[in-house]
């Protein structure tokens, strides 16, 4: 038997270029209305200058082990879903925002249907054994998806090959997408 999958994504800000696929892609697969996203493009600098840094990130949801956006939800609407990803019923939901408020990472918002929407690692398209479709448009290929309990898996080889971070990791969230250095 084998184990439950656990699913993660690494995002190379070695070859991110910020070109904004992934979320046009999200958006055209996930029918997103106009004005909202589930994922987003950060650019940040840092240093002094001359001695500036920039790094390029493709944002989304960070589908943690410790969501607290599942905690706080009062209808269950919130909830971890195959492979750990972090999922909202659309019927469940209120809008009441509990969960918006408690998500460190601003990955959510308030569909216009009136139902909190955010990332799904497009488990619809996982559960026919496609990749999501951000990491399918990707042209750099700084986008991998899999599942981090399969050693074999191209996700779990760059983790142990390459130096990574998550975002917020004092905020104890534990999240699943690891930004390559």
């Amino acid at each position: 038997m084998s184990p439950t999958k656990r699913y993660a994504m690494t995002v190379d800000m070695r070859r991110c270029v910020g070109c904004s696929a992934c979320v046009l892609a999200c958006a055209a697969e996930n029918d997103v209305p106009e004005g909202y996203c589930r994922d987003w493009i950060v650019h940040e600098i840092r240093g002094i200058f001359p001695n500036l840094r920039q790094e390029i990130r493709s944002e989304r949801c960070m589908h943690c082990s410790n969501p607290p956006c599942v905690e706080v939800c009062p209808t269950g609407a919130s909830l971890i879903g195959e492979g750990g990803i972090v999922l909202v019923e659309d019927d469940k939901c209120t809008g009441c925002k509990a969960c918006i408020a408690s998500c460190p990472y601003d990955a959510r918002y308030v569909h216009p249907q009136g139902h909190v929407d955010k990332c799904t690692f497009c488990i619809h398209r996982v559960k026919r054994g496609e990749q999501p479709a951000c990491v399918t448009v990707c042209p750099t290929k700084a986008l991998v998806f899999g599942d981090l309990n399969d050693p074999e898996s191209e996700v779990s080889k760059l983790l142990v090959s390459r130096d990574h971070k998550v975002l917020l990791p004092e905020a104890g969230t534990q999240p699943n997408v690891f930004f390559l250095k």
